[in-house]
């Protein structure tokens, strides 16, 4: 079937005045959202995202927070050790009494007096209980010559939380919304809506209502793993020090969606078939991958993050980085971001071109050449 002249009352529409565009565009995003939140693939991403976000900040505290049981057997000092340390002593009233107690599982190590006056053994059952040995060692006084250094578990973990949150939300929402143009092609529904709404309205709908989606799930994901940290009362120095990076991540966020999003739309309005969608995302694919692996693989080198935080595809997840590590200027993310906006605004406008040659095409797989003429001879 080849392309479809624009009816009468398209004209129309897309003649009329802003407001009326607008609306048309809110309609739109209105019904991707409500489609959205009633399918059942979404709420389940959506539930196993802030389980996983409640994990990763649960159960690290509770494992940090989780203290042994020792017997002790006379001695008030290693009592008083154990106890600072955080650990749960028990009073053994002899070593045959605090060897029974680690043997029935009771207690997790026994602290009782070694072979020497004065001297002291633990009991354990199969491993050497380090955080024992730990706490009733005499450690050294210690001074950090950088005391504001970031934690190298942070360093490797914030980076991969960042990068893995865009990547997969990227993704998963770009291919819906792949799959949402072509469904729409492949049913003829399309013939109907663009006769109603501008192509324009149907495209920036899209986005909207998607991003909109998005963006919600990313408030919910860092609400609950701050709600979650708290809980089990996590480092709070550890949310200031993430704040101002959280904070950057969520623009920087909303605006690298809607640039993708765009390459997503155009991406299904090229195909009429979705089994052909895996075959023509591979540029839009590549434009999130390729950044994702870069950011995780350079986060440690100054230069490569430098550049990384004024691309636009990989700019949402290399500045927030470099605001949580302390090595962007004040003035960087705000031009990083304007950088950002106006790649998007571009990208959405050539999308636009692209998507509204080829949303009317259903005689196969449309090129980008054959997209971009489509459009030069409807304006003609």
């Amino acid at each position: 079937m080849t392309a479809l002249a624009p009816s009468p009352t398209r004209q129309r529409a897309e003649s009329a005045t802003g407001t009326t565009l607008w609306a048309a565009t809110k309609l739109v995003a209105g019904r991707e959202i409500m489609v959205k939140v009633r399918d059942r693939t979404f709420l389940i991403s959506t539930i196993l995202f802030l389980v996983i976000a409640a994990a990763s900040t649960v159960l690290p505290a509770l494992f940090a927070n989780s203290s042994s049981t020792v017997a002790v057997v006379g001695s008030a000092d290693a009592g008083g050790m154990l106890d600072r340390a955080g650990m749960e002593v028990v009073a053994a009233a002899d070593v045959a009494a605090a060897e029974q107690l680690v043997r029935d599982g009771d207690v997790d190590a026994a602290v009782v007096p070694g072979d020497g006056a004065g001297t002291i053994r633990v009991l354990a059952m199969d491993r050497t209980p380090d955080s024992v040995v730990r706490a009733l060692s005499s450690a050294p006084p210690v001074q950090l010559l950088d005391p504001d250094a970031v934690d190298p578990v942070l360093a490797f973990m914030v980076p991969m939380a960042f990068a893995m949150v865009f990547f997969f939300l990227s993704i998963g929402f770009g291919v819906q919304i792949a799959q949402s143009v072509t469904e729409e092609k492949q049913t003829r529904i399309v013939e109907i809506l663009v006769a109603a709404v501008p192509v324009r309205a149907l495209l920036v709908g899209k986005i909207l209502g998607n991003g909109a989606l998005a963006f919600g799930q990313v408030v919910l994901i860092a609400l609950v793993a701050v709600v979650s940290m708290q809980a089990v009362g996590g480092d709070t120095g550890l949310l200031g020090q993430l704040g101002p990076a959280i904070a950057w991540f969520v623009p920087f966020f909303v605006v690298g969606f809607v640039l993708l999003a765009s390459l997503w739309a155009v991406t299904g309005a090229l195909v009429s078939r979705q089994e052909d969608i895996s075959g023509a995302s591979g540029p839009a694919q590549l434009v999130i991958m390729a950044p994702f692996f870069l950011v995780l693989f350079l986060n440690g080198n100054p230069a490569a993050m430098t550049l990384l935080s004024y691309v636009p595809f990989s700019a949402p997840t290399a500045m927030p980085l470099r605001l949580f590590f302390g090595d962007a200027a004040p003035w960087e993310p705000i031009l990083a971001l304007l950088l950002l906006l106006g790649a998007a605004a571009l990208c959405i406008s050539l999308a636009g071109r692209l998507y509204e040659g080829s949303l009317l095409r259903t005689n196969g797989k449309t090129s980008l050449r054959a997209a971009w003429r489509e459009r030069e001879t409807r304006v003609s």
